[in-house]
């Protein structure tokens, strides 16, 4: 079976609060969208740093009572994780931990660095071993040798040796820290809780433990928070902005405010502007859920043609189902998506999806709908072709990967076995997005890329 695009990971962070290790969990319980392979805690009792990590889900990790118990503390970080760079192996799982000269520090990130080859290789001739095969542990390492003298600094004389996307919440015993890299890839966001302070990915993460919003923690800022309160620095030179457009098209959740604007507000607008630039003679809308729902909605407000629900998704497969044998993808379609024949029998169906990177599943869908008695079938995609890899955190790193990398438009459509198929374009999709044009990142549509990569490419994947 074709998944969809894996997710970055997902962090949180809270400081100040008697019961940080549950608030934490649930965070990461609303993060959990970001990542499934693996999840963990960090806490800080201002003696000493505990830190639980296991494989699966916040639920499986955090299932006994007993865990939290053992994770003491009023401040804490959480990861959810899947593996952009490094294998889903437990040894990967975040956060990490290390002990530094004066004391022991936590770090969990979000994103891909894009000089990992080098940096690892400078390190290792240096004598460095590393426990992990993930990019992630490369600011422990250059946090741990760094001359400076407060942690705070030895964090800021780290941060400039690493280049790409990245969030990263760090904790030691008695400090809660947050940086965004200088063109802000990844969103990440500051929220209180009476006189506690929270970070986290996307805003739906404050909304689980009744946190407010307070804005959003800017690219190139790094927070800390610790007894003397909230501090801000802006250890870096001020970069063209590169928000990934991709949160916005299908990564974050609808109901989270990320790069200062709502989810839902913009995907109804590229669903808009998606009906806009190409109509369809059809009967109904149906969304692929759940991430193209919101889409779907705008798409049908627009063209004035009737919402449904034609496709049923099983929200209980797990990722233990996908498996790469061709007999038995058309299955594993059927065990996650199952249409609705009473809705589909006769019409003529324009079917919104968010993206298509591979087509694999979207092929297996259209044959449902046909097989359901859906007289046309018209896909509407509500971003343009995925043609470039992307290395600064998405799941789709190979040019082979992508579908429209290998064929053009009409190839496509005939691939997918629809009567049409249309991709709404570049700038219809940044003339909807908040903010201006420049400020996102569209190398996966353009091969545009923000950040000079590797030029040994396949060296930033360290293990798949």
């Amino acid at each position: 079976m074709d998944p969809h695009v894996k997710h970055h990971c997902g962090i949180f962070g809270i400081y100040g609060h008697p019961d940080a290790a549950r608030l934490t969990s649930l965070g990461l319980h609303a993060l959990q969208h970001r990542g499934e392979e693996s999840s963990g805690i960090g806490t800080g009792d201002n003696k000493h740093v505990h830190v639980h990590t296991g494989m699966g889900h916040v639920a499986d990790v955090f299932m006994e009572p007993e865990v939290l118990d053992r994770l003491p503390g009023h401040l804490a970080i959480g990861h959810n994780r899947y593996s952009t760079t490094g294998s889903d192996t437990l040894s990967n799982s975040q956060p990490f931990l290390a002990e530094c000269r004066d004391g022991y520090i936590a770090v969990a990130h979000n994103g891909n660095l894009t000089n990992t080859s080098q940096l690892r290789s400078q390190m290792q001739e240096d004598g460095a071993i590393f426990q992990t095969t993930t990019d992630s542990e490369l600011i422990l390492h250059l946090i741990a040798r760094s001359k400076e003298e407060h942690i705070v600094d030895r964090v800021i004389d780290a941060l400039q040796y690493i280049q790409g996307a990245y969030c990263f919440a760090l904790c030691t015993e008695d400090k809660l820290l947050a940086v965004r890299d200088p063109h802000g890839f990844r969103p990440l966001c500051l929220g209180q809780l009476g006189d506690s302070w929270i970070i986290a990915s996307e805003s739906c993460a404050l909304d689980i433990i009744s946190a407010r919003y307070i804005r959003d923690i800017e690219p190139g800022e790094l927070v800390v928070i610790d007894a003397n309160g909230l501090r801000t620095f802006s250890p870096f030179e001020v970069q063209r902005h590169a928000f990934c457009i991709f949160e916005y098209i299908y990564f974050s959740r609808p109901d989270s405010i990320i790069f200062g604007d709502t989810v839902d507000k913009t995907r109804r607008k590229l669903g808009k502007q998606l009906a806009i630039e190409h109509p369809a003679d059809a009967d109904i809308v149906i969304p692929v859920p759940d991430s193209s729902n919101t889409a779907a909605m705008g798409y049908a407000d627009q063209s004035g043609i009737k919402l449904e629900i034609g496709l049923i998704r099983n929200h209980y497969v797990g990722r233990t189902f996908i498996t790469p044998s061709q007999d038995t993808r058309t299955t594993m379609v059927r065990l996650k998506y199952n249409p609705v024949r009473g809705v589909l029998k006769g019409k003529r169906v324009v079917v919104v999806e968010d993206s298509i990177v591979r087509g694999t599943t979207l092929r297996y869908l259209v044959r449902m709908l046909r097989e359901a008695g859906a007289h046309k079938v018209h896909i509407r995609v509500s971003c343009p072709p995925i043609i470039s890899p992307c290395y600064y955190g998405i799941d789709f790193q190979t040019e082979n990967e992508l579908i429209a990398n290998e064929k053009n438009i009409a190839q496509i459509r005939e691939h997918l076995g629809v009567d049409s198929l249309s991709y709404l374009s570049l700038s219809g999709m940044l003339s909807v997005a908040p903010n201006t044009t420049n400020q996102y990142c569209t190398a996966c549509f353009t091969r545009n890329y923000p950040i000079p990569i590797e030029t040994e490419v396949n060296k930033l994947i360290l293990e798949r």
